[in-house]
């Protein structure tokens, strides 16, 4: 299974991404049309209309500020789908964004939901192998942004502890605030998977994770992985039976 997989993930590598409608932009300049990734090369190449005639410019990535691209399609849908536990029906969904929009804004949003569905279908493999495809043509990918957390999550599935542990750390010093609070989840995960469920290891995950989330991680970036942290420690206080505790953080969480 992880040739095939490996083996769809290298075709699609190697084929022509189409050209996405958009706006991309530079410290100097922005311009409106179908832009299209080129993956060895590196650049993005819009063509635009002039008139009656089809011009082209090439943007390097290293010079691109940001991209304006409508959400794809389905992409709402399939989000509510992985969050309300049915990830297996999003994956064709979200596969086919993931496929079309490589390195045009929406392919790591729609990662993110991806690999999440797959974990969800014990399939944590292909999630790992869909989110290093994508790393590989950014690299920062893997500690920041949105598809770092569901990456970290793939390699917790695989105990791939050694690869976790310097990026959970690497997030924490990256200034990208969503990403920490991230971590400091999935630091709570980790010491509720490797304890042995007493009360000192919920403990552990609230002061250590959760709670820093819940309490720390106010600004409005930060919203979705507040609400999580919230969501995570009101399991915490479950076990330790404080149901009221946990019943106020839950509703907490669902104003946000």
């Amino acid at each position: 299974m992880r040739k095939i997989m490996m083996t769809v993930l290298a075709a699609l590598a190697a084929t022509e991404l189409m050209a996405i409608q958009g706006t991309i932009s530079t410290e100097t300049d922005s311009k409106t049309g179908d832009i299209k990734w080129q993956p060895r090369a590196k650049i993005y190449v819009l063509t635009y209309k002039k008139g009656k005639t089809d011009l082209q410019m090439e943007f390097p990535l290293a010079d691109v500020v940001s991209l304006d691209i409508a959400k794809p399609a389905g992409y709402d849908k399939a989000v509510s789908m992985v969050e309300g536990g049915q990830g297996a029906q999003a994956i064709p969904v979200l596969s086919k964004i993931v496929s079309e929009y490589r390195m045009l804004k929406w392919d790591k949003p729609a990662g993110r939901y991806l690999a999440l569905a797959y974990i969800d279908a014990n399939q944590a493999q292909k999630a790992y192998d869909l989110c290093q495809e994508i790393i590989r043509e950014n690299k920062e990918a893997a500690y920041s942004g949105d598809l770092a957390a569901a990456y970290w999550q793939s390699l917790l599935k695989l105990g791939k502890m050694n690869q976790l542990e310097p990026l959970l750390k690497k997030a924490a010093s990256s200034g990208d605030r969503p990403a920490s609070a991230a971590a400091l989840n999935l630091r709570g995960d980790i010491i509720v998977a490797n304890g042995n469920g007493s009360p000192d290891v919920y403990k552990s995950a609230l002061r250590d994770g959760y709670l820093r989330v819940a309490l720390m991680y106010t600004d409005q970036d930060c919203t979705r992985e507040r609400a999580e942290g919230m969501l995570k420690a009101a399991n915490c206080f479950e076990k330790l039976g404080q149901a009221a505790r946990a019943e106020r953080l839950r509703n907490q969480a669902k104003e946000l």
